[in-house]
């Protein structure tokens, strides 16, 4: 193969992973902009888990409020910080610290509805933060958690339809 040919070669390779690479890139915004509605948010402020910062269940063991001057636009929605560190934290793994069910109840998804979690009836198992409408739920929770969870996992895909699209 003669040394233009390889060149050629290699410019449709570079060219063809690019073109990968966009679409790919384009389909994980739609895919994060479809998430809009399973993010328990308020829909006057915006805000994701009324403005608590999510990585400070796990850093600091406590429902602590973001601040507008660390935010972050994901899913759709904005999500508040308490510091840079938990700003970088959440976007490098949303995954980690955005709660289970989007901040759904998961004893209310378990049930198969759709029903807000509030920041502060909440807990950790395992590597998930759960958001409870109430301490009832919670308590039905801490009773038996895999039970409610390998629940709500069979029921939320039914409950993420029912959020619209």
């Amino acid at each position: 193969m003669t040394a233009a040919r390889r060149k050629r070669k290699q410019r449709a390779c570079l060219a063809l992973s690019v073109a990968i690479a966009a679409a790919l890139s384009l389909f994980a915004a739609a895919a994060r902009a479809s998430l809009t509605a399973r993010v328990v948010v308020d829909w006057h402020t915006g805000l994701a888990i009324d403005g608590y910062d999510p990585v400070a269940f796990f850093t600091d063991g406590a429902p602590l409020p973001g601040t507008s001057a660390f935010e972050l636009r994901y899913a759709g929605v904005v999500w508040r910080f308490r510091n840079i560190g938990n700003r970088a934290a959440f976007a490098e793994r949303p995954d980690i610290y955005m709660p289970r069910y989007g901040g759904y109840d998961p004893v209310a998804v378990a049930r198969g509805v759709a029903v807000a979690g509030k920041p502060n009836i909440w807990i950790i198992v395992g590597q998930s933060l759960f958001l409870f409408y109430d301490p009832t739920d919670h308590q039905k929770f801490t009773d038996d958690p895999v039970h409610v969870v390998a629940t709500a996992d069979r029921k939320w895909p039914q409950v993420e339809r029912s959020l619209g699209p």
